[in-house]
């Protein structure tokens, strides 16, 4: 793999240096951004929504830690009915209330936008699945069903690793250099995917996004703490459950996972077998969701 660079070329590129293909390459665009809108929550704090499809069942969507309706979009493609997609607290056009903010403060996000659309299943990505778990803990029956992907944490807080990872992105996106913040975000990409068109393209959607909205403060806190104090607390969740984990990935560790499948009584685990599943599995990855999710 050739060495990641940024800025990125003018055409699209990449350009590349030694022996190689140098024409212009543009890559795939991304979708275009569509129009959101704020909406008041019981609890006092404005989300941005975006609601997508119609009729039922209707699902609510919940983000990782520095992501939002862009980066959560392409998991509900297939999915039937109307897809409700939100940015947590701190992202986006969101407020940012005064702090320090909890999982709490996060599941109560999550339960004001399903309860203002409606929803009847739910689907959680990292940051977004502890807030749906701590969600279910105080309401088990909330959701018909439930999809958990990539949880990164359950009952225990962060390793060193994923909070390091999370603590250069917080600081790099302060500080507004988009030489910075594509260093740690070109992290998340498999090696294989750095260097190419749809690579780039990625990464620019993000240094969008970031530099544009930027990140609240509040949510390094989140980085000490855990959504459960045990994780025993979800035996009372009787939904069926999809949990899906990869090996590999520092920063969503197998293990919580398989925890937390083994914590949900109706879960069913699905684990692939190296990280960068939205680059790797993608089709895969859709369908298994939209199956579990139409049913």
């Amino acid at each position: 793999m050739r060495d990641f660079r940024w800025p990125p070329p003018p055409d699209g590129g990449p350009r590349t240096w030694g022996p190689g293909p140098g024409a212009p390459r543009t890559g795939r665009p991304a979708l275009p951004e569509p129009e959101t809108e704020l909406v008041t929550t019981p609890h006092g704090v404005r989300l941005e929504r975006l609601v997508t499809g119609s009729g039922e069942p209707s699902t609510v969507f919940a983000h990782g830690l520095a992501n939002g309706i862009a980066t959560t979009r392409p998991f509900g493609s297939a999915v039937a009915g109307r897809r409700v997609f939100f940015q947590f607290r701190g992202h986006g056009r969101s407020d940012t209330p005064p702090g320090p903010w909890s999982y709490l403060d996060l599941a109560r996000d999550l339960r004001a936008v399903a309860d203002l659309s409606g929803a009847t299943r739910a689907f959680g990505v990292s940051l977004g699945a502890g807030a749906l778990c701590r969600l279910l803990v105080e309401s088990p029956e909330r959701f018909e069903r439930l999809v958990f992907f990539l949880p990164a944490v359950l009952d225990r807080p962060r390793d060193t690793r994923a909070r390091s990872w999370l603590a250069d992105l917080l600081t790099a996106v302060e500080s507004g250099e988009a030489s910075a913040v594509a260093d740690v975000v070109s992290v998340e990409l498999p090696p294989a995917v750095r260097n190419t068109p749809a690579g780039w393209a990625y990464l620019r959607q993000r240094l969008d996004h970031l530099l544009r909205d930027g990140l609240a403060a509040e949510l390094a806190a989140l980085l000490e703490q855990a959504p459960l104090r045990d994780a025993a607390a979800l035996k009372a969740v009787t939904a069926p459950a999809l949990v899906i984990g990869c090996t590999g990935d520092d920063r969503h560790p197998v293990e919580v996972a398989e925890a937390l499948a083994e914590a949900l009584p109706t879960a069913t685990l699905h684990v692939y077998d190296r990280p960068g599943v939205l680059w790797t599995d993608r089709a895969d990855l859709r369908d298994r969701i939209s199956a579990f999710l139409n049913d």
